[in-house]
């Protein structure tokens, strides 16, 4: 079982100066693509610039398109958080469609100056951009959520269950509030625990993914 103890000798392990810390970073080889698209909503259609940093790669289309079919009926009026937003692409699809709030958290400096950047393009003024450790931030955020995409970097998997007991303990969760889970193959992941319920789950290529749904009693 997952304790505090745990969760300090995580946080002193990880250093984001030594870690590429988002959603995108898999140390993959080759360039990122030049932009993404926005799937659906108001702002279907724009362009998300995707920035020169190294093994940066964004959730792809046919995920994305996926995903957002099965939250049509979260996304309208939610509060969003991306604990690794790397691009954007999430938490920007979701307020496209309707979302009323978004928060973004983001280490790497240029992926951070991006989201700034895309935020003040598409005049989306619901939208906070934070810069740091998502194990340091979540405890500082004032809000509850009922949307929350979890994607740390595949050679930190234990995140996941980091970010979850944060968001737990510092009662940063709606009842019912959704999770986003995405880990590449090979790797087993138990989305069922006392307060989780797996939802759906799929797999594109090597990577796979879920929505799951959290209450404090099931």
């Amino acid at each position: 079982m997952l304790t505090e103890s745990h969760l300090f000798c995580a946080i002193s392990f990880y250093n984001p100066a030594h870690v590429t810390y988002s959603r995108q970073y898999h140390r993959m080889k080759g360039r990122s693509p030049g932009y993404l698209r926005i799937i659906g909503g108001r702002w279907r259609g724009r362009k998300l610039p995707v920035p020169d940093v190294d093994g940066l790669r964004p959730t792809p289309d046919r995920v994305r398109e996926t995903l957002f079919n099965w939250l049509a009926n979260d996304c309208p009026g939610a509060s969003v958080l991306d604990c690794f937003a790397g691009t954007g692409a999430l938490g920007f699809e979701a307020l496209s469609r309707g979302a009323a709030r978004l928060t973004l958290i983001e280490s790497e400096k240029r992926a951070f100056s991006n989201l700034q950047k895309q935020a003040d393009r598409l005049q989306a003024d619901s939208v906070k951009v934070m810069r740091g450790n998502a194990l340091e931030l979540i405890p500082q955020l004032d809000q509850k959520f009922h949307l929350v995409f979890i994607d740390p970097p595949y050679a930190l998997a234990t995140l996941r269950e980091q970010v979850m007991l944060l968001l737990e303990q510092h009662q940063r969760l709606h009842q019912g509030a959704k999770i986003y889970f995405e880990w590449p193959q090979g790797e087993a992941v138990d989305l069922e625990s006392s307060h989780l319920t797996g939802l759906k789950q799929k797999k594109a290529g090597q990577v796979n993914y879920a929505i799951a749904e959290w209450r404090v009693s099931r």
